[in-house]
């Protein structure tokens, strides 16, 4: 008996990590977008302000150098000369360090900034932040911001590998 809670407790465990079945959608199309600072791999700080006049995608994801985070990090990688010509820019956010961040983005050729949000604040903001057995980590959403700040689009459930594509076309379709 115990085994068999222990398993389904376990389960129900991953789902909501995966699934993220707990998160509460507090920001909402439209919403200004939450203000942030953060450095980056290069320890430059980066901020949303820093974007003011052009289109951000702003991606979380939850870990350096996993299968998932580095599909869909190279996926931006080879379509960033596409949204480099439509004039938006791309910021990766997980809670990794800036050091995990420079060693992730050197071995994949990253052209973008990755931002280390250590202590989860940024992700929290944008209801993208999760913890599973003293494990944190950022939930896999991006959020496209517009030029005057605000909230374009939400992807709560991304495909890591036709994601940079996905967001391409909403961006043709809305610049």
């Amino acid at each position: 008996m115990f085994l068999i809670n222990k398993v389904i407790y376990i389960t129900l465990i991953f789902l909501v990590m995966v699934f993220n079945i707990n998160a509460e959608d507090k920001l909402t199309v439209g919403m200004n977008a939450p203000d942030f600072q953060l450095s980056d791999q290069d320890n430059i700080s980066r901020s949303l302000s820093d974007y003011q006049d052009q289109w951000l995608v702003l991606y979380f994801y939850p870990k350096d150098d996993t299968p998932g985070c580095t599909t869909e990090a190279c996926s931006f990688r080879d379509n960033f000369e596409i949204m480099n010509k439509l004039n938006v820019s791309i910021l990766g956010v997980s809670v990794d360090t800036k050091e995990s961040h420079k060693d992730f983005a050197e071995k994949y050729s990253l052209p973008f900034p990755l931002l280390a949000d250590t202590n989860g604040e940024v992700a929290k903001k944008y209801d993208s932040y999760g913890s599973f057995i003293g494990f944190k980590y950022a939930s896999r959403h991006t959020f496209i911001i517009n030029p005057n700040g605000k909230i374009h689009k939400i992807y709560k459930k991304v495909n890591p590998s036709s994601h940079a594509k996905e967001i391409i076309e909403e961006l043709k379709n809305s610049i």
